[in-house]
C-alpha cells in the first residue's frame, strides 16, 4: 500500500524512500536516499500507537543515539516526528546482520573472529566511557558497513544510571540467550559488568557458529544459564578457551572489564597494539569543507553556517552535514547539488533542472515504496545519483488509484543552443493567426527546456560516455492513462486553426532522434535502459519499433511510470553476485528448486506469499501473533551459474530463525 503522505510530507521532502530492509516488533526500516547529498540511508520508521508503553524506550534509544558518535556506533542523522510518527534516519550498513555472517560462514577462524571482536571491545569501551550500558548485545544487533567494519545499533535498552555506570540497576531486559545469570535471577547488576557476559556469549558464536546456552524451554535456557556450565567444542585454542571463561564468570566480580580486554593477550595477538576506543568521529567537530559547501548552498556565511549546525537539533541540517562529512571520510567529493535558482542561469543545459514542489509518489507492492521529492538541481553529475524533473502542469499521467506528474523535459537539437532553439520556434511561428500566437504564448510561458544528467557510471566507462540525449517535453498537451491529447488552451478561432502548429510540433518531435525515458530510482532506471535501448541510428528502439512520434512516446511514457503488476513479475529469477546470505544448490533449474521449497513450507507450518521467485513467509503464535518473518529468493549465480537461495530474516529470533530456515533448506533435499 502506498504509504501516507500527509504524514510522510517532511520525509519525503529530503529523502527518496525504497524497499523495506528489516522490520521488528514496532518498527519497519527502509532503504532511503537523502537527496540533497545523494547517500543511502536507512529510515527506521514507527508507529506511536503501535509502540504504546515502549514509546519511552523510543526516546531513550534517539537520546543515547544523539550523545554517541563513533566509529563502531551507527551514526544517528535525522529524527523527524509527527503526530503519529517517528522516523530514525540512520547510517546505512549494506553487509547486513552480523548474525547472518555467521551462518553462512558456519563459524568464524580465530583470526577473523578476533578482528571483529577488537571492534566490538572498540564500540563498548567507547560506550561505556560515556556512562551507558547497552543491555542487548547479541550478533544481530551489530551491523556490517560497506568497509566490512561492524557498527552497533538497537540503544533502545541502554541505561545511563544518574549515579554513573557503578551505579547499579535492577530492571531485566536484553535477550535471554545473552542476559547474564544475575539478570535472569533479579538481582541488581552493574550494568558494564552484564554487558562484558554478552561480550562472552556473542565470542562463543563467533567461534563456534552456535550459543553457550541455549534452549527451546524459557525455564530449561535460564537454568543452564544459572549454572553457568557450557561445553567447548575440540576446535577451540587454549586462549579462546580461557577468555571466554574469563568473560563467562558466574561471579561478576572476577569478570573481565572492557578495560582489560583493551590489552587482552588474545585480542592482541598478530597487532602491534591495544584496541583503539577512543572516537575518531567527536561530537561537535566541525570540518570546514563541509561548512563550506553547506554555506554555498544555503547562501549563508560561514559563520552563520557553522553556528547552525552547531545546534545539533538533528533535522535536515544535521543531516547534510552529517552525511557531507561521511563522503568525505570516505574518501567522496564534499559536493552537494545547488538549488535551481543558484544554477539555473549559471549551469551549462546538460547540469540544469528544473525544481519541482510536487511528490513524487508511486507503488508497487507494500514494501517497494518509492517515493522523491526533488528540490534540488543536479549541478554535479558525478555526485548526484537521481535525476531532475520539470514541474509540466498542463502535463498529467494517473494510473487508476495515483495521479503522478508527466516528468521529462527537452533539450534542443544538437549543436544549437537554447536561445536559438527558441528563436527558431518563434521563427516558425510567425505567420500563425493571431489567436493562434496568443496559444502559444501561453504555451511557451509554461515550458522551459533544460537536459537531464545522466545517470550514474562506473569510472571506467566515464570517458566513453556519450553526451547526454535529447528529451521531449511536450508544451501544451494533456495527456490521459490512454495517451491521447487536449489542448491546454482551446484558441478563439475554433478548432482547425489550431490543429496547423500541433502537426508542426508533431512532425518536429519525430526528427528528433534521442529521447530519453526518466526512471526515478536506481532500480527503474537501469529497467528503462533495459526497455529502451538506443540504437547506432540514435533512435530508441524496443522490439525492433522505433517511438518516434508524440503519440508513441506518449505511450511509451506512461507504460514505464504507470505501477504494473505484470511489469513487476520477472519472466525468471534474478541473476546476482555470491553473498554470504546465500545457500548455493547442486541443482540448475530453478523452477524446481521453488517446487520444492513450496512443497515443504505447509509442513513446518509457514504461511507464505509469493511474487515471482521471493517467497515472504511468516510463521505464527498462539495469539494470532507475527513471531517469525523471513524472505527467500530463487537466484541464479552469475559466477559459478547455478541456483542460490537468498535468505534473509525480518523479523523474529535470529537462532529460532537459524533452525527453522536451515530445517527448510535441508529437508527440501536441495
Amino acid at each position: 500500500m502506498p504509504v501516507e503522505r500527509t504524514e510522510h510530507h517532511e520525509l519525503f521532502k529530503y529523502y527518496e524512500v525504497y524497499e523495506t530492509i528489516g522490520s521488528g516488533g514496532f518498527a519497519k526500516v527502509k532503504l532511503g536516499r537523502h537527496i540533497l547529498t545523494g547517500e543511502n540511508v536507512a529510515i527506521k520508521i514507527m508507529n506511536k500507537k503501535d509502540l504504546g508503553d515502549d514509546l519511552p524506550r523510543v526516546k531513550v534509544e534517539i537520546e543515547a543515539m544523539k550523545n554517541l558518535s563513533h566509529q563502531h556506533v551507527c551514526r544517528l542523522y535525522q529524527v523527524i516526528e509527527t503526530s503519529t510518527q517517528i522516523f530514525m534516519v540512520l547510517e546505512y550498513c549494506p553487509g547486513g546482520e552480523l548474525f547472518d555472517y555467521i551462518i553462512a560462514k558456519d563459524r568464524l577462524s580465530e583470526e577473523e573472529t578476533r578482528v571483529f571482536f577488537r571492534q566490538i571491545v572498540s564500540a563498548m569501551a567507547y560506550v561505556h566511557s560515556q556512562g551507558y550500558a547497552h543491555r542487548d548485545l547479541k550478533p544481530e544487533n551489530l551491523l556490517i558497513d560497506e568497509d566490512h567494519n561492524l557498527k552497533l545499533i538497537d540503544f533502545g535498552l541502554c541505561a545511563k544510571p544518574k549515579g554513573g555506570l557503578g551505579f547499579e540497576l535492577k530492571t531485566c531486559c536484553g535477550s535471554p540467550a545473552y542476559a547474564a545469570p544475575e539478570l535472569i535471577q533479579g538481582k541488581a547488576y552493574i550494568g558494564s559488568e552484564a554487558d562484558v557476559w554478552s561480550m562472552g556469549v556473542l565470542l562463543f558464536a563467533l567461534l563456534c557458529g552456535y550459543l553457550p546456552f541455549d534452549d527451546d524451554n524459557c525455564m530449561v535456557l535460564y537454568r543452564k544459564i544459572t549454572r553457568g556450565t557450557y561445553e567447548n567444542p575440540r576446535w577451540l585454542s587454549p586462549g579462546s578457551v580461557l577468555l571466554l571463561n574469563q568473560m563467562m564468570q558466574m561471579d561478576p566480580k572476577r569478570r573481565l572489564s572492557v578495560r582489560h580486554l583493551l590489552d587482552h593477550p588474545w585480542v592482541m595477538k598478530d597487532y602491534n597494539s591495544p584496541v583503539e576506543w577512543h572516537s575518531r568521529q567527536p561530537l561537535g567537530h566541525i570540518d570546514e569543507d563541509c561548512i563550506t559547501e553547506m554555506a554555498v548552498n544555503m547562501k549563508r556565511s560561514r559563520a552563520s553556517t557553522t553556528a547552525l549546525v552547531k545546534e545539533w537539533r538533528y533535522d535536515q541540517t544535521t543531516a547534510t552535514y552529517l552525511l557531507l562529512l561521511s563522503k568525505k571520510q570516505r574518501g567522496k567529493p564534499v559536493r552537494l547539488c545547488l538549488e535551481p535558482t543558484a544554477c539555473e542561469d549559471s549551469c551549462s543545459p546538460l547540469h540544469q533542472g528544473l525544481q519541482t514542489r510536487e511528490a513524487l509518489h508511486f507503488s508497487e507492492d507494500e514494501d517497494a515504496v518509492i517515493v522523491g521529492s526533488l528540490e534540488f538541481c543536479s549541478d554535479y553529475i558525478d555526485d548526484c545519483p537521481w535525476v531532475s524533473v520539470a514541474n509540466n502542469k498542463d502535463m498529467r499521467l494517473a494510473s487508476p488509484s495515483v495521479e503522478k506528474k508527466c516528468v521529462y523535459s527537452s533539450t534542443p537539437e544538437r549543436g544549437r543552443t537554447t536561445a536559438q532553439h527558441r528563436q527558431e520556434r518563434r521563427d516558425r511561428d510567425q505567420g500563425q493567426t493571431s489567436e493562434n500566437k496568443e496559444n502559444i504564448a501561453v504555451q511557451e510561458k509554461d515550458v522551459e527546456i533544460f537536459a537531464l544528467p545522466p545517470p550514474r557510471t562506473p569510472a571506467s566507462s566515464k570517458k566513453n560516455a556519450r553526451p547526454n540525449k535529447n528529451v521531449l517535453t511536450t508544451p501544451n498537451q494533456n495527456a490521459n492513462v490512454n495517451g491521447t491529447k487536449t489542448n491546454a488552451v482551446t484558441p478563439k478561432g475554433g478548432g482547425s486553426a489550431s490543429k496547423e502548429p500541433n502537426k508542426k510540433r508533431a512532425a518536429e518531435f519525430k526528427e528528433l532522434a534521442n529521447v530519453e525515458i526518466l526512471a526515478f530510482s536506481p532500480e527503474r532506471r537501469s529497467r528503462s535502459l533495459d526497455m529502451a535501448v538506443t540504437g547506432d541510428s540514435g533512435k530508441k528502439k524496443r522490439g525492433g519499433k522505433v517511438f518516434g512520434s508524440l503519440e508513441r512516446g506518449l505511450d511509451k511514457m506512461i507504460t514505464m511510470l504507470t505501477p504494473s503488476k505484470k511489469r513487476a513479475l520477472r519472466v525468471g529469477p534474478r541473476k546476482i553476485k555470491v553473498q554470504y546470505n546465500v545457500t548455493l544448490t547442486s541443482q540448475t533449474n530453478p523452477d524446481q528448486v521453488l517446487n520444492q521449497i513450496l512443497s515443504i513450507l505447509p509442513e513446518k507450518n509457514v504461511d507464505f506469499t509469493q511474487k515471482g521467485y521471493t517467497l515472504k513467509c511468516r510463521t505464527w503464535g498462539d495469539f494470532g501473533k507475527v513471531t517469525m518473518a523471513f524472505e527467500l529468493e530463487v537466484c541464479l549465480l552469475q559466477r559459478p551459474e547455478v541456483v542460490g537461495i537468498r535468505r534473509q530474516r525480518l523479523k523474529g529470533d535470529a537462532w529460532v530463525y537459524k533452525h527453522l530456515v536451515e530445517d527448510i533448506l535441508s529437508t527440501s533435499s536441495i
